[in-house]
């Protein structure tokens, strides 16, 4: 039997609290609203209870934040895409941020296991003055367990429309793309970190967010694979490839507690149930 999830979230700002409203169809939802930053940042975690994505489900979110709210977003765990018989298994999400509003988008990574064949959409929708850090952890098979990814396929697409469009698929049997050092060069964990304004930034503060993220990679093993870039006036990225999940993810974690000090004026407070 196929899943069919649906989670449909609304923040608004209410004086000084952004508040929420959810509307969940299926096996997908968000626990009760967090604010340990106080009442402006709400704090979710979406929760999937089968625990797995195979062919033929379906998990679509849809985000909808209204002017001045701020809203972070994570998951308990890995969202693993299992071995499919012939049928994809899909996740979407779209977020649309109006003015002034703030989104952390912080899924722990996606695992694609041997066999799978997965399709991972991301759309984000700024308007003018809105603001976000997203990023997207991709494991290819276990590589701490030994269990490589031989058959199958993933189908990534993030998207900022009419700003930045990456569509690429990764399919088990291409040796040369997993294996070349113009390709994933035997890593099996790759992994894209950005921050996306709907108004184009100042070049001081581009150029700031660049600077902090090239520095965290200074301090890290992941150096040698690791990269920042700004494809447009509104976008920065980066990128890293690795051979476990958790040093990629310590190094997102610097970078984005360096931005949100820089961009934001933010601590760095980690979600709770990343350390649980």
């Amino acid at each position: 039997m196929a899943w069919q999830g649906q989670l449909q979230i609304a923040y608004r700002r209410d004086g000084e609290r952004t508040t929420a409203l959810d509307l969940h169809h299926g096996p997908l939802r968000v626990l009760q609203r967090l604010y340990p930053e106080g009442p402006g940042i709400c704090q979710h975690v979406l929760v999937h209870p089968p625990g797995g994505i195979v062919g033929g489900d379906t998990l679509a979110i849809a985000l909808r934040l209204a002017a001045g709210s701020h809203a972070l977003l994570t998951t308990p765990g890995a969202t693993r895409f299992y071995r499919s018989d012939g049928a994809p298994a899909v996740q979407t999400l779209k977020a649309t941020l109006e003015e002034s509003a703030r989104l952390e988008w912080l899924p722990l990574e996606t695992i694609a296991y041997s066999g799978c064949i997965a399709q991972n959409h991301f759309s984000f929708e700024l308007a003018p003055g809105a603001e976000m850090m997203g990023w997207d952890l991709l494991a290819l098979g276990l590589p701490a367990a030994g269990a490589a990814f031989e058959r199958g396929s993933v189908l990534q697409h993030l998207e900022l429309p009419g700003v930045w469009l990456e569509r690429g698929r990764i399919a088990a049997e291409d040796a040369a793309l997993l294996a070349s050092p113009l390709g994933l060069a035997g890593h099996r964990v790759m992994a894209t970190l950005w921050f996306a304004s709907g108004s184009p930034l100042a070049p001081a503060r581009r150029d700031a967010l660049l600077e902090l993220a090239r520095e965290q990679f200074g301090l890290c093993a992941l150096s040698a694979t690791a990269g920042a870039t700004s494809p447009d006036p509104r976008v920065v990225v980066c990128r890293v490839l690795a051979p476990r999940v958790e040093p990629a993810f310590a190094l997102w974690r610097a970078v984005r507690a360096a931005w949100r000090k820089a961009a934001w004026q933010l601590a760095a407070v980690p979600p709770r149930v990343w350390s649980t």
